[in-house]
């Protein structure tokens, strides 16, 4: 009997250990930073991850062009919400929305335009491409 119990004992434990998600460290023991890192200039949901199949961005910074893709646990109405909080936040200029079934936003700041798409995925996730630009007309 206390032979099971031990052995119980002792599985649980390797269980318990097999569910923590590692963490990737940096070579000197820094914390990497999230890929959203190398966008400043624009805001991402919190839990959100990057669809790098689908993620066609150049540059960094608030340089950068392309596309990018990601998969949020929030609903296509709270992500449609969230940018239209957080993008004045951080300089952009409104040029035009529309909410429906695939909502989109777009935005024009200094010498780039941004056009945010957001689809529904299931009640409770979406899929976001943000799209930048450079654009002539200035914006601000």
């Amino acid at each position: 009997m206390l032979k099971n119990s031990i052995l119980v004992l002792f599985m649980c434990c390797l269980i318990g250990c097999a569910s923590e998600k590692p963490k990737l460290l940096g070579v000197d023991g820094s914390a990497i930073p999230p890929a959203f890192a190398q966008f400043p200039d624009i805001p991402f949901p919190q839990e959100s991850y990057v669809d790098i199949e689908e993620t066609k961005a150049l540059g960094s910074g608030e340089n950068w062009i392309g596309s990018l893709v990601f998969d949020s646990p929030y609903n296509a109405s709270n992500i449609f919400d969230f940018y239209m909080s957080e993008m004045p936040k951080l300089n952009w200029i409104e040029v035009a929305t529309v909410r429906a079934k695939f909502s989109q936003m777009t935005y024009g700041r200094n010498n780039r335009v941004v056009q945010i798409l957001i689809e529904s995925t299931g009640s409770d996730s979406s899929k976001v491409t943000i799209t930048a630009i450079p654009n002539q007309n200035i914006y601000k």
